[in-house]
């Protein structure tokens, strides 16, 4: 295996046993504590929660706007220095080493789990809030509606994904082929050495696992508003905070049977099906919607986007009056401290399901796979809406003000077919969005239990399910305690912590790549062409 001649030195993570069941003491019991005090505040101060944890993320919005968008980029120049640099013929795993899982079965599964609830819940509602409400220029004009998408490409695009990409190389990587545990604290090995074995990488696992939790209840959040919104519009059901908190106990109660079915049978197969069942959805409003216009907008939009990306990942509102900086806070800072705090999750599971491909050909996956689907999802569904509010008098951003959960399913009502079409294609959004909140929730759990079992990539059932149950119960506090905003504000404060370590982690990388690189003989056993030239 590749890296084994270099074990001794790097060391390894030692487990201990609480109540019998192998887990990191130093990480389980500090995050597990942290994580149900906040969710008990929750339950008792519910209002001085979301209270505080407003004033929290205003302070870090306003106050480290600048350094969200400059890390931002700094992860996107890095990714394509990874893709085009000398680092790319490097595998993860050793050269002798495969791929684990099928093309098919690895962009299923890092898409499901990346951005599967979120793109569900924003298709619409984001480009025609944007429509509605933008940052600049005229609101409800055809040029808003160009900007609409663009918005959207770039919150949904290339400086995300590359974050998750980089995340998930780092731990794959540290692990696969320099044999340390499969956990965050491994990437820091480089700057760090045999302390992160000690309290200090102690510590970087809790900030992960809190983040990645808090992060995952955000997106099982907005995927119950959803699919409570669908069942009112469909079958009349209530919609209401009672019928949400019975929504996530019924689907955290399925992730935990998927969890411990394990990631070939339970995660896999779920994430294909639900890319199945979203791709039947997004074909149907393509061909009923207005086709021709989509496909223009879509050549048109991308276009936008990639000319506009040095603007759009610097655009900090610099020159506004304070009291106007209210949308880069609200959506940009949002997306991006949300997919920030969401990259310890994504990251790890990206790097559980990779191991035999090259540096350049993850790269290359993670970073256009998922961000062109995305950019095609948005423009259908996004693109559709935006068309039907220029020409058509659809008139959905006041719905979507209101209640972005319903703009999607006012949204499919406005089609003119037959009323039992319409009642078909709510129900696959409803089954779609379950999916991916099965898929998002049972990822995640799989992934927390790796990192507070030490970074056993087959970690003990019984704490899967204790983490499965806590992702719903967190889910369920927020809700209650303030439903969207306290989402919102939460995905904020878990994110600010993290972006630090990830800039720390790609300077770990770097320096582990090169060490690599110049010992590769003596690691994997031959020369791979390029010998030790440093």
């Amino acid at each position: 295996m590749a890296g084994s001649s270099d074990k001794g030195r790097y060391g390894s993570t030692r487990k201990n046993n609480l109540m019998g069941i192998p887990v990191q003491r130093r990480v389980f019991i500090p995050a597990a504590l942290i994580i149900m005090g906040l969710a008990l505040a929750g339950i008792v101060v519910p209002s001085q929660l979301e209270s505080g944890a407003k004033v929290v993320q205003d302070a870090i919005a306003n106050g480290m706007g600048w350094f969200y968008l400059l890390a931002m980029n700094v992860f996107l120049i890095f990714a394509l220095y990874l893709i085009f640099g000398r680092y790319g013929d490097i595998r993860l795993g050793g050269v002798d080493r495969r791929p684990d899982f099928s093309s098919w079965g690895w962009y299923s599964m890092l898409f499901a789990a990346g951005t599967g609830v979120g793109l569900l819940f924003y298709g619409v509602a984001g480009p025609v809030s944007f429509f509605a409400n933008p940052p600049f220029g005229e609101p409800q004009t055809e040029q808003a509606a160009r900007d609409a998408l663009v918005h959207s490409f770039f919150h949904w695009g290339f400086h995300g994904w590359s974050m998750y990409a980089l995340v998930g190389l780092a731990m794959g990587f540290f692990c696969y082929n320099r044999d340390l545990p499969l956990t965050v604290r491994s990437a820091f090995y480089p700057l760090l050495g045999e302390r992160v074995n000690g309290r200090l990488g102690a510590a970087i696992d809790v900030v992960a696992v809190v983040g990645t939790l808090f992060g995952v209840a955000v997106s099982l959040g907005l995927g119950v508003e959803q699919m409570n919104t669908g069942l009112a519009e469909t079958f009349s059901l209530p919609q209401n905070k009672y019928m949400q908190v019975g929504l996530i106990g019924g689907v955290t109660a399925i992730a935990t049977i998927s969890v411990v079915t394990g990631l070939d049978q339970g995660i896999q197969k779920l994430s294909k099906l639900a890319m199945v069942t979203g791709g039947i959805l997004g074909l149907y409003v393509l061909i009923a919607g207005p086709t021709q216009f989509l496909f223009h907008a879509m050549i048109e939009s991308v276009g936008s986007y990639i000319q506009q990306i040095p603007s759009r990942g610097t655009y900090a509102e610099a020159f506004k009056s304070p009291d106007a900086t209210q949308w880069q806070n609200e959506w940009t800072l949002f997306y991006f401290a949300w997919w920030i705090s969401w990259s310890p999750f994504v990251g790890m599971f990206i790097a559980r399901i990779s191991r035999g491909r090259t540096i350049r050909e993850y790269m290359l996956g993670v970073l256009f796979v998922p961000t062109i689907v995305s950019m095609v999802w948005l423009t259908i569904m996004g693109g559709t809406a935006l068309y039907g509010e220029l020409y058509q008098g659809s008139n959905l951003a006041p719905t979507i003000t209101s209640n972005a959960a319903k703009g999607t399913f006012q949204f499919l009502q406005n089609f003119p077919v037959p009323e039992w079409v319409s009642l078909g294609s709510m129900m696959v959004l409803i089954a779609t969005v379950a999916i991916f909140f099965i898929t998002s929730s049972d990822s995640g759990s799989l992934v927390i239990d790796i990192i507070t079992s030490g970074g056993d990539l087959n970690p003990p059932t019984s704490t899967r399910v204790f983490w499965a149950i806590l992702e719903g119960v967190v889910a369920s506090v927020l809700l209650v305690a303030g439903g969207l905003k306290a989402l919102q504000s939460v995905a904020t404060i878990a994110g600010f912590p993290f972006v630090i370590l990830l800039l720390l982690m790609c300077l770990g990388l770097l320096v582990g790549l090169k060490q690599y690189r110049r010992h590769r003989y003596e690691l994997d056993g031959e020369r791979l062409g390029i010998g030790e030239r440093k």
